[in-house]
């Protein structure tokens, strides 16, 4: 490797050498892909929501007991977690310098998505079954 490649590395990086991690283009990626999944499951959302206006609790349980309903809901919850994660840790690596900060936040950010994840999902199961 010639000095002038190895002059963009930091000094950790040369001393280490290690390069870059090339998680970046995954991880625009999978924003992406988790939006424009997100278009649809958000139209079906918004007119679900809307026509739940005004209707019981019975009704909405109803509504959420036909399996379409139930697999389109939990399709919409997880994959706007998923992208909320995506879009929080990047924020979180750009903008929280301290490394221990960093970690603590990172690890809040997965586990608050998996958290709400997994009690959604479960009362989605409740429901439908």
């Amino acid at each position: 490797m010639s000095k002038h490649v190895a002059s963009f590395r930091t000094p950790r990086g040369q001393v280490e050498g290690l390069g870059a991690a090339h998680s970046g283009t995954h991880h625009f990626l999978q924003q992406r892909i988790s939006a424009v999944a997100l278009v649809p499951l958000a139209i079906w959302f918004v007119i679900a929501a809307l026509g739940l206006v005004g209707a019981n609790l019975a009704e909405v349980l109803v509504f959420f007991a036909e399996p379409v309903n139930a697999i389109l809901m939990f399709a919409f919850l997880f994959t706007a977690l998923y992208h909320m994660s995506l879009g929080l840790q990047t924020i979180i690596e750009d903008y929280v310098h301290h490394d221990g900060a960093k970690l603590g936040c990172l690890i809040l950010n997965r586990a608050f998505m998996w958290i709400v994840g997994g009690s959604a999902g479960f009362a989605l199961l409740r429901i439908a079954l």
